[in-house]
């Protein structure tokens, strides 16, 4: 009868413990939720803004690379199109959609982490990847690619984690996979992780080796079929020549303008602030490692552990660029092991007293909340645009707004506008169409053999069109400009503007805290003392 009774006060317990990381998992992700609805407003910056920009062309029938050209693949402006097509045209609306990305992608950590182990393992990583997904850091509050990519790759995982392993899952598996490729090049690794661990599973379970074989090229198949149906459609809207060159001819020159040594001093400096934002949970996936290789139960799971970690590494070095949104390609691994490191804990302490089973739960909780508490500047900011400016300094991310408002009160929908630097959020906020399909001008400035051609196609496009506004973004981080810089542009730019248009407008970013509109200008340009960053708006000529 004690027995009896011993045994379930220990169900009981256990009961009560489980119930406990169940409100833990709640109370971190809802505080992770109510950030991002608080910050929803925090104005696009770049990349949000090309995403957005072409996404807006696709819903209004124009293919990519038609009217903006960039070096990343198209599925990331297919996922703005669909998200805008859902939430609206509007930062808000972009943000909503990012909230969903991102909380889907909690509850697929989830599912692949209670599958691998157990429950704590599957709640400890997904509450690990809602608070690294959201740190500053990472940008995590901006709609980058790699989400898209981390949401796709990890679907994916999780139907080759399936008890059972119809042909059928191995090859929508592999759509997933491809899809995340779609979003972002660097994803193919990934794909070489999908076909190892399919191989390795199947080999472990003995299957017949043809069966292998097959189930592996139904994987490839669906891989590609993603990449090959966008060649086939980009083929038949005639732009496919435009893809081409800017997503392989472009991006391998891209790819080769820095060195390993520069890369590796790249990673150096932008890892330390990544891990230092979010180091109790980085030090638990380290613990993780050690609890991968020594602990049974989790062991049997170290391939797909090690496997998908590995492989995020390598998506992450893919070109040697280590941008700080990158790493978000790592934190589903990086979770996975803190979750590894909490389930093996916990299993450890769930055979000693009392007391000492909930240390776990309070270490979790800790490294949980202390993150979140490091990066309060940001995410208790009295606004979004003060939380962008704490993240993006003094870029024009929250001018382009007044701008874009500016430039639709005074064009039709007819009109082309020419943002002459590397602000595509300005013709997103303004629904006008761009005058180039030079979006970015950061490939005009690098020292890449088709600068000198790129700036003279630039200029071509713009006089063909002969827009209506140009808008020149005077700010060192819209250009990168560099020693041995090509300078046909800007010489072009000032007779052209001289020429042709007058002066309406004027932008001048003092400070984090302050900027000075002159929109329209109304006072002399030469009484205004000028800032190192402004925003020149000129209209042409009647």
């Amino acid at each position: 009868m004690r027995r009896v009774d011993l045994n379930s006060r220990q169900k009981n317990n256990g009961q009560v413990l489980r119930t406990v990381w169940w409100m833990l998992a709640f109370v971190v992700i809802m505080i992770v939720i109510a950030i991002r609805v608080r910050l929803l407003a925090i104005p696009l910056e770049r990349d949000e803004g090309e995403y957005a920009y072409a996404g807006q062309l696709l819903l209004q029938g124009i293919p990519p690379y038609k009217l903006a050209y960039n070096m990343k693949f198209p599925g990331t402006y297919a996922a703005y199109a669909l998200i805008m097509s859902i939430f609206g045209q509007s930062i808000v609306g972009i943000h909503l959609g990012l909230l969903v990305v991102n909380m889907a992608t909690v509850v697929v950590v989830f599912l692949i982490g209670r599958r691998l182990v157990d429950a704590t393992m599957g709640i400890a990583a997904a509450t690990s990847y809602a608070v690294l997904s959201l740190s500053p850091a990472v940008l995590g509050l901006a709609g980058h690619a790699t989400h898209f990519v981390v949401l796709s790759v990890l679907a994916g995982a999780l139907l080759l984690l399936s008890p059972s392993q119809p042909k059928k899952l191995a090859f929508v598996s592999g759509i997933l996979f491809g899809t995340g490729l779609l979003m972002k090049q660097p994803a193919l690794l990934f794909i070489f992780f999908g076909v190892g661990y399919l191989f390795y599973r199947d080999w472990r379970a003995r299957v017949d080796l043809k069966q292998v074989l097959f189930r592996n090229a139904l994987f490839i198949s669906g891989s590609a079929l993603s990449l090959g149906a966008t060649c086939l459609l980009l083929w038949w809207a005639g732009v496919f020549a435009k893809f081409w060159f800017w997503t392989v001819v472009y991006a391998h020159a891209y790819g080769s303008l820095i060195s390993p040594s520069d890369g590796i001093q790249m990673f150096l400096n932008t890892g330390r602030g990544i891990v230092s934002s979010g180091w109790p949970l980085w030090v638990l996936a380290a613990l993780g490692v050690i609890a991968a290789l020594g602990d049974k139960s989790i062991r049997r799971r170290a391939i797909f552990l090690f496997g998908l970690l590995m492989f995020s590494v390598l998506a992450l070095c893919a070109g040697f660029y280590f941008r700080q949104h990158y790493f978000i390609l790592v934190l589903p691994g990086i979770s996975l092991m803190a979750g590894a490191a909490v389930a093996s804990a916990a299993n450890f302490c769930s055979r000693l007293s009392r007391s000492w089973r909930v240390l776990p739960f309070v270490v979790f909780g800790g490294a949980s909340i202390l993150p979140l508490l490091a990066e309060r500047a940001v995410f208790f900011a009295p606004d979004p645009v003060s939380a962008c400016r704490k993240v993006y300094g003094v870029n024009p991310f929250p001018e382009a707004v007044r701008i874009a408002e500016y430039l639709q009160k005074h064009t039709t929908s007819y009109d082309r506008i020419a943002v002459i630097g590397s602000e595509p959020e300005i013709y997103f906020y303004s629904h006008r169409r761009s005058a180039t399909g030079y979006i970015y001008t950061y490939g005009l400035m690098e020292p890449q053999k088709d600068a000198s051609q790129m700036q003279r196609e630039m200029i071509q496009e713009i006089e063909a069109v002969r827009p209506k506004y140009l808008i020149l973004v005077a700010v060192s981080t819209s250009w990168l400009k560099q020693p041995n810089s090509e300078t046909l542009i800007f010489d072009w730019l000032e007779k052209y503007s001289a020429e042709d248009f007058t002066l309406t407008g004027l932008v001048n970013i003092v400070s984090r805290e302050r900027t000075e509109y002159y929109v329209p200008l109304s006072v002399n340009p030469e009484t205004i003392q000028l800032s190192r960053y402004y925003v020149l708006i000129y209209e042409r000529k009647a």
